[in-house]
């Protein structure tokens, strides 16, 4: 009974036989399919700012975790192993953007499934968060606030402003008030799609010395 349960517990931490081949073809399909990342993260930043090194860190990142997966399959001992040394390591770059974490999770994601050799679903998984990504870039969105920055030297000219504003503004609002004894500073966040009329028009008001539109493309609060 003795020699059963030592045979049997050594047998659980007996080292698998992995081939070179099922190394290779786990690698061949990771990188295939972080090429294909890598091809969609191009694409996807074309507007925004792209950086290359973090494009390139997502192919190896792919890598990297296959190779670990398929490692692990070999031993639990070196599993174990794994796991305590991966558990020190600390990332201090910060992520810019969102859509940057989700391209990185991806990538992981995409590493673990190929090296557990299941690179069927990380196919699947691919082709379904490119049509996610495509499906939601194409959804219109609102037309984006502004910010609206009026200068006056007069302190009661606020009701002649706001008037001036709802003429061709449905919904805004006032953002910041800031007068002295002879100034007034208003701000108010709106949206518009006839900025230079609605600047016109504020500038012929008496007492208004500067009129400024500025886009704006953070939370909206109205």
């Amino acid at each position: 009974m003795e020699n059963i349960f030592k045979r049997s517990f050594l047998e659980g931490y007996a080292s698998a036989n992995i081939s070179i081949k099922t190394v290779l073809v786990a690698l061949a399909v990771t990188l295939l399919i972080s090429l294909y990342i890598f091809l969609v993260y191009r694409l996807v930043t074309r507007k925004t700012f792209y950086s290359k090194s973090f494009n390139l860190s997502l192919v190896c990142t792919a890598l990297i975790t296959a190779a670990i997966i398929v490692t692990i399959q070999s031993s639990i001992v070196v599993s174990l192993g794994m796991v305590g040394a991966l558990s020190i390591v600390r990332f201090r770059t910060a992520i810019k953007d969102p859509m940057d974490l989700a391209f990185l999770f991806w990538s992981i994601s995409v590493g673990i499934i190929c090296g557990a050799g299941y690179a069927a679903f990380a196919i699947i998984l691919s082709i379904t968060i490119t049509v996610a990504i495509v499906v939601l870039d194409n959804i219109p969105v609102a037309k984006a606030s502004m910010i609206l920055v009026v200068n006056c030297n007069d302190i009661d000219s606020e009701d002649k402003i706001l008037e001036c504003v709802r003429e061709t503004v449905k919904h805004f609002s006032v953002k910041s008030r800031n007068m002295t004894s002879s100034t007034l500073d208003i701000t108010l966040e709106l949206r518009t799609s006839e900025g230079g009329k609605l600047v016109r028009n504020l500038m012929d008001i008496e007492g208004v010395q500067s009129a400024n539109l500025l886009q704006h493309d953070g939370e909206v609060t109205y």
